[in-house]
């Protein structure tokens, strides 16, 4: 089915190129330029495709017609895109939590033998652990900062046990009490962080269900997600250290 595309302005004076349209649809905007066709050029573009195009246009086109809302449009996806996300980053995967407990751990096999013995068992096949592995393997960073109450909840003395499994395929592993979060202003939303650039924001309802995915790439929001990092690696302790700590109280 063909497009519902709108014309929404152009900087041409003479024959209406280059111009932007927008779909009427989606919302997407489609540019009209110059097509970039050197090998060498677009040997330079990054996350360029097999399939993607590219175009040259005027820098004021898309400062005069482009869009500007200034209420962002959220972008949901699937939980394969999300996954990918972690075969496809170049350099960092960073996650926080912050929830007291996460339905998809109760529901883990794992999760009942540590209520059952105190100990979380481990599959080193696993997908999750191998991919890790692979990624760490190849110099990538990946680690998280887990805040935790106090005392912990079951949940999080669950996984507190088993970040020991998670360090030894290369995670970096650090906690924060919620009441040093709270004083270093650390938010309550649980996200990962990919290179510096993508942000994915995890939605959960009250019961601890993960609902949906929000993608984040606006530049001045990934910066605002990135700072949260620094500030939370800044105040954590590694899992073993903050092990001690818990068990220094009881």
């Amino acid at each position: 089915m063909a497009r519902q595309l709108r014309f929404t302005g152009t900087d041409s004076k003479v024959d209406g190129c280059p111009a932007l349209h927008t779909d009427e649809g989606t919302g997407e905007i489609i540019v009209q330029g110059t097509p970039v066709t050197d090998p060498e050029d677009l040997a330079q573009l990054q996350h360029f495709g097999s399939d993607d195009a590219a175009v040259s246009v005027p820098r004021e086109l898309l400062v005069n017609w482009g869009p500007k809302e200034m209420e962002r449009v959220p972008e949901m996806v699937d939980r394969d895109t999300f996954r990918r996300l972690f075969t496809t980053f170049e350099h960092t995967a960073w996650r926080l939590e912050t929830r007291r407990g996460y339905a998809s751990d109760r529901q883990d096999p794992d999760f009942q033998a540590f209520l059952a013995t105190g100990s979380s068992p481990c599959d080193p096949a696993e997908p999750w652990f191998l991919n890790i592995k692979n990624q760490t393997d190849a110099g990538k960073t990946v680690g998280r900062v887990r805040i935790a109450d106090s005392p912990p909840t079951t949940e999080q003395r669950f996984l507190l046990d088993y970040a020991r499994h998670n360090a030894a395929v290369g995670e970096d592993i650090r906690y924060l009490w919620r009441e040093d979060a709270d004083q270093a202003t650390l938010p309550a939303e649980d996200f990962w962080i990919f290179d510096s650039r993508i942000v994915a924001l995890l939605h959960f309802d009250d019961s601890d269900t993960m609902l949906d995915i929000e993608l984040i790439t606006e530049p001045a929001q990934v910066v605002r997600y990135a700072i949260v990092r620094d500030a939370a690696m800044h105040h954590a302790v590694p899992y073993d250290r903050f092990a001690a700590q818990v068990a220094a109280t009881e």
